[in-house]
């Protein structure tokens, strides 16, 4: 089983890396195969809605959202991390996770998630909220820990001297651990996602 940890920092080896490599050092002790995939320092916008995906099976804009589908598919579950920007989550993050399921949410579907954030001081619960909701759209269970995952520091060393912050990374990776194993266990036992209805569009404007 594999994980693909997406660090949205700007910074490869900063306060959410450290995070990262906590959360990744807890799946692999349990036995889990992790990757951390930078998304880069270079500015990620976010989706314009051209349907170009449908047709090039991934974005058209290239650059990170489109390296990073040969992990996403052979990923088992995510954890998405990014640092708070102005009280709520890096935009290039927010952009990248946009044209993620845009054009590539058939690999997210049904897959465990976690979000983690790192932060000098405050913001954190926006930005935690504002990565919930792409995990959310697409049936993938919230993976979550003993209290909010969440680092504080003003860089990596400092991140790593949160106490009770790599505490709860740690054990977030022990709970999306076996949540993976729960799950292969289910399908091994024959038990199949659920099928979802589809085809119902209100608008509420008529």
């Amino acid at each position: 089983m594999k994980v693909l940890l997406i660090n949205g920092s700007p910074h490869a080896h900063g306060c959410t890396d450290a995070a990262l490599r906590e959360v990744a050092a807890a799946l692999n002790a349990d036995g889990i195969e992790t990757t951390i995939f930078h998304i880069g320092s270079a500015p990620v916008a976010g989706c314009i809605g051209c349907g170009g995906c449908r047709q090039a099976g991934q974005c058209v804009f290239g650059g990170p959202v489109a390296d990073v589908l040969p992990l996403a598919e052979q990923a088992d579950g995510f954890v998405f991390g990014a640092p708070v920007h102005y009280a709520t989550a890096a935009a290039g993050m927010i952009g990248f996770m946009h044209r993620l399921g845009f054009s590539a949410g058939h690999l997210l579907r049904h897959k465990p998630a976690a979000v983690i954030t790192s932060a000098r001081r405050a913001g954190t619960p926006t930005a935690l909220e504002a990565m919930e909701k792409i995990p959310q759209y697409f049936e993938m269970p919230l993976i979550s820990s003993t209290y909010w995952p969440m680092v504080h520091g003003s860089d990596a060393g400092q991140a790593a001297r949160d106490a009770e912050g790599m505490q709860i990374m740690r054990n977030l990776g022990r709970n999306m651990a076996w949540m993976l194993k729960c799950i292969e266990a289910g399908r091994a036992a024959g038990l199949q996602p659920p099928q979802a209805e589809s085809g119902a569009q209100t608008n509420f404007i008529r």
